[in-house]
Formats: C-alpha cells, structure tokens, sequence
C-alpha cells in the first residue's frame, strides 16, 4: 500500500510539511458545527445528505442529482473502480496514488503515461494519441499531485473530446483547484452535461482543513453511473459531524480568500529558499511544492523533527524527489533555516 503524507502517529514531529491542507487551519465555525453534529449522533445521518446537497448545488452551480457524496474523495476513487469493473485504465506518472489501488482491487490492469522530468513533469497533448477504444477509464489530478502543475481547460477539453469518442470514463480530480490563482481557468466543470463520460472529484478535505473529518463529493451527469456508484458504497458513509461541517465550511469564501492571498506569497518564499540551497524546483500552482534534492533529505528532516513527503515511491519518480506544504511564514521561515542547517553539514562533511 503507498505510504502518504500525514503519519504522525507513530512519532512526535515539531512540524508537518508531508500533508498539503489549508494551513490557517479548520475554520472555528465548521469546528462549532462538527460539534453541534455530534450531539445529534444519537440518529443515524442523512443518506442523501440533504441539507448539505442542496447548499453546494448553489455554491457550485450544479444540480442536486448530479451530486455524489463520499468519506473523502478517496471512498469515491474506489466507488468509481468498483461500478465501472474497467480491464484498462490509463495513469499519467507521476501522480495520485490511490487510483491504481482502486483500479487494481476491481480486477483492472493499469498502463502508465509516463511524465517527463526534461518538460518538467508537465502532461501535454501527446496522451491523446494513448487514449484509444481499449482505454475505459482515465484518471487524470488538475493540479497534479505531487507536482503542483496544473492543465489549462483547452487542453483537457481536448483529452475529453477523445474520451467521448473512445468511449472512456474521464475522471478529473479537481481537489486541489481552489488553491489555484484562477482554478475558473482549469475547472471543467462547465462540462458536465454536455459529455456524461466525465467524472469530476471534489472534497471539503484540502481547501478547508477537514481531512479527519472526511468528506468528499464528485459531479457527473451520468444518473446511472452514480447509482452504480452508491451500489457500491456501504450506507450511512458521511457523518453527522461530517455533514455539519460541510454545510457550515461553505460559507467561508473569505478564509478561502484569505489563504489564497497568504499562499502566493508563501509559495515564492519557499521556492526561493530552495532553489538557494541548490534544489530542483518544478512550477506548482498549488498549496505545495515538488523538488528534487539529495536522496537522505527525508531522514535529516525528520531527525530535526520536521515531517516531509519522500516522493520516491511515486511511480515514474525515484530517490530524490520531494513534496512540501506551503504553510505559514512562521513555519516555512523554520523549514527553510533548517535545511539549510542541514545542507550546511552535508557540505562539511
């Protein structure tokens, strides 16, 4: 199983930068409303999640039935496997993990698009020409996960388009698309109705800070896709606390505001800093940052007590490569003196 950011349990870490959620932290008013949920949780939650549908069908412009909900979009990588039984999926690489484990526990076979390090780990249009009628689904993360590289709408129209006419499931992951300056520019979303063979994946998890609380969603125009879907999924999935939150979360344009506002400038901090350590640094849009360093990096953070993501295990990835948060000035000031404590050493020596 690939090992991910967060695992904080099995030692103390001063600071966590393997985990790319909102760094200002759960919104006080959607911690208020876990709260009230829990008092509630003496009854067993909403299967349609009503109240919470209703709200982000407004929030996102969509209808309420082309609505699906999951305990973090993770629970609905793995719906979308088991309604769809695909024999071949195509993978872009590096990128998201659990698209394979999902598509590998339905019984499918994975063939990978390799991304190359020389264009920057940057999907283009030469994946078209990969997309052909033997392909039944696609998964592709806009931004990528781990690179941060985002893919314009032209660009992902066009795999679409392909998609239709191959007759393959397109699943867009868009969970990270809030961090973008202009996730308007990348979101497809506006396709929805017009290729019912595209699956779009959200969640509350990243953009407000609620990964323990687990609350994923995807969009489809596909009614009986996402009835296969809910077939698939065991009942009562999200939470009473987790539906609170959701609805309170929603509200909370100006925290999101806020965050984008501390990221841009964050962001260039800390590839500054490392690019003046001598790292590889690769162009992220998003809350993180993916570089290339020496191979020990992971083990010399975590001996100073600082948790970062050791991307090695990324298929299309090796040794060396790294994925940080973007956090608070206070706690990025601290990442970055440091790794250059550390980087200083290494030269010593």
């Amino acid at each position: 199983m690939q090992k991910h950011g967060g695992d904080i349990y099995q030692r103390e870490y001063r600071l966590d930068f393997s985990v790319n959620v909102n760094p200002l932290g759960t919104p006080e008013r959607v911690i208020e409303a876990a709260c009230e949920g829990i008092r509630h949780s003496d009854r067993y939650p909403d299967v349609e999640c009503r109240k919470l549908r209703a709200k982000l069908a407004r929030a996102e412009e969509v209808s309420e039935e082309q609505i699906v909900f999951g305990n973090g979009a993770a629970d609905l990588i793995f719906a979308l496997a088991l309604a769809n039984r695909p024999k071949n999926v195509l993978l872009p690489a590096p990128t998201f993990a659990e698209y394979e484990q999902a598509v590998r526990m339905a019984g499918g076979q994975v063939t990978y698009y390799e991304l190359s390090e020389t264009e920057g780990f940057l999907l283009d249009e030469r994946i078209i020409g990969h997309i052909t009628t033997d392909v039944d689904m696609l998964f592709l993360c806009n931004p990528n996960n781990p690179t941060g590289l985002p893919l314009k709408k032209a660009l992902v129209l066009r795999i679409l388009e392909q998609c239709a006419a191959c007759g393959t499931l397109l699943v867009v992951d868009e969970c990270f698309n809030e961090f973008l300056d202009a996730p308007e520019e990348y979101s497809v979303k506006e396709y929805i109705d017009r290729f019912p063979g595209l699956f779009i994946l959200k969640a509350f998890t990243k953009v407000y800070a609620m990964a323990g609380l687990r609350l994923g969603y995807g969009f489809s125009s596909d009614s009986e896709l996402l009835a296969r879907m809910g077939e698939m999924r065991q009942p009562w999935n999200v939470s009473i606390p987790a539906q609170y939150a959701g609805v309170a979360a929603l509200d909370e344009t100006e925290y999101v505001s806020r965050c984008k506002t501390m990221l841009a400038g964050e962001r260039d901090y800390l590839k500054a800093g490392l690019k003046h350590m001598g790292f590889t640094v690769y162009d992220s849009q998003a809350n993180y940052i993916f570089f290339r360093a020496w191979p020990g990096l992971y083990q010399a953070m975590a001996e100073q007590g600082i948790l970062i993501r050791d991307c090695g295990n990324y298929v299309g990835l090796s040794e060396g490569y790294f994925r940080i948060a973007v956090k608070t000035h206070e706690e990025n000031t601290e990442l970055i003196h440091t790794m250059e404590e550390t980087v200083g050493k290494w030269k010593r020596q």
